[in-house]
């Protein structure tokens, strides 16, 4: 009888997203992007956000996709605890621009900015799922993985959760925002 195992392995770890290289303590690269708050264009610098405190910077594959529809609602809903904890929240994805604008209103509930991830932001926080999709506006797009990092205000990584399934993200971390809270001096 022959062992199927090895292919269920293979299956496995090809479906499976690789961990996210930014591992904790690891410096975080800076960025200038565009996105939106309750559909307003602005500029958003990583640098000036972490001035205010921590930072959770997620990234999401797509807008208007149910997970990350589901997971940005999770975040507004939840950003009365981020806030108090000190915390800002910055999501990201490889959307244009105007899509996050939409998004930035309707899912996010114009309670924190999402930001257009290009390729070398993408390429820095190691996100890069290797495929694309056919966004909102009919063009190919790259789609980045989801994954969460808590950014310390000294730029460096305090937490990353990976996982594609969007449920656990909010909880993480908020829970990491609070033991780095905990922690500081």
């Amino acid at each position: 009888m022959r062992s199927f195992a090895p292919l269920a392995l293979l299956a496995a770890v090809i479906a499976t997203p690789a961990a996210a290289t930014l591992a904790t303590g690891a410096k975080v690269p800076d960025f200038t992007t565009r996105g939106a708050t309750a559909g307003k264009i602005s500029t958003i610098n990583l640098k000036s956000v972490l001035k205010k405190g921590p930072v959770v910077l997620y990234f999401f594959p797509a807008a208007f996709t149910p997970g990350c529809s589901a997971e940005a609602r999770a975040f507004a809903a939840a950003i009365g605890d981020f806030k108090k904890a000190g915390a800002s929240v910055i999501g990201m994805s490889a959307d244009p621009v105007d899509v996050l604008a939409d998004f930035s209103k309707k899912d996010c509930a114009g309670k924190f900015p999402v930001a257009s991830a290009g390729p070398a932001v993408v390429s820095g926080y190691d996100v890069g799922l290797g495929r694309t999709m056919i966004g909102k506006n009919g063009q190919p797009q790259a789609i980045t993985a989801r994954t969460s990092y808590v950014i310390a205000q000294n730029a460096t990584v305090f937490f990353v959760h990976n996982d594609m399934n969007y449920a656990d993200h909010v909880r993480t971390t908020l829970d990491a925002v609070r033991r780095l809270q905990a922690v500081r001096p």
